[in-house]
C-alpha cells in the first residue's frame, strides 16, 4: 500500500509514500502493517494528514524522531480481509502477479512480474526468462483477465 519515506518532525511522525489509487486511501485502515515481507509489525493509526506530495502519520507506539527514522524503507500493508472488493472488471495490482499472458494466437508472453502507473494508463511488466515487455492495461490491450485461472488474454504479438 505504500512505505515510509522518512521521519516527519520530532514527535515520531513519518512521511509515507502511498501506492494507492487515492492517496489519502491509507487513512481508511486503523491498522497497518509496517516491515518487510516475513516481519511485519502492526501499528494502529493515531492520525495523519494529507502534505504535497505524501502524507503524513502518527503511529502508536511511535513517539520520537528516532524511531520514526528507525521505520524508513520499510512497507505498510493492510491485510488482504479488510479491503473492499474490487468491482467488476477491477483489480488489485498484486493479485495480477504470476498471471500468464497470452496473446490471441495463443502464443506465451510470459507471466505478470509488476505493474506501474504512468500519466495515461497503468502498465504490465511482463516477463519471460530474460525478455520484458511492457503492455498497457488498456480495454484494446487486455482482452479478458481470468482470476481463477490465473491467465491474461492479451492483443499483443510476440513482436512487439
Amino acid at each position: 500500500m505504500g512505505y515510509v519515506s522518512g521521519a516527519f518532525g520530532i514527535r515520531g511522525w513519518v512521511n509515507v509514500v502511498a501506492d494507492t489509487e487515492f492517496v489519502d486511501s491509507l487513512f481508511d485502515y486503523d491498522t497497518w502493517w509496517v516491515g518487510q515481507p516475513g516481519q511485519w509489525r502492526a501499528y494502529a493509526l493515531d492520525e495523519g494528514q494529507v502534505q504535497p506530495k505524501k502524507l503524513g502519520a502518527k503511529l502508536v507506539g511511535v513517539d520520537d524522531r528516532e524511531l520514526a527514522v528507525a521505520l524508513k524503507g520499510s512497507l505498510i500493508a493492510v491485510p488482504r480481509s479488510a479491503m473492499p472488493e474490487p468491482a467488476e472488471d477491477e483489480y488489485y495490482w498484486a493479485d495480477l502477479i504470476g498471471h500468464a499472458v497470452v496473446n490471441t494466437r495463443g502464443e506465451a508472453l510470459g507471466v505478470v512480474a509488476k505493474l506501474f502507473e504512468t500519466g495515461a494508463n497503468d502498465v504490465l511488466v511482463v516477463q519471460d526468462g530474460a525478455k520484458q515487455r511492457l503492455l498497457p492495461f488498456v480495454k484494446q490491450v487486455v482482452l479478458k483477465v481470468d482470476m481463477a485461472a490465473k491467465s491474461i488474454e492479451v492483443d499483443w504479438g510476440l513482436d512487439y
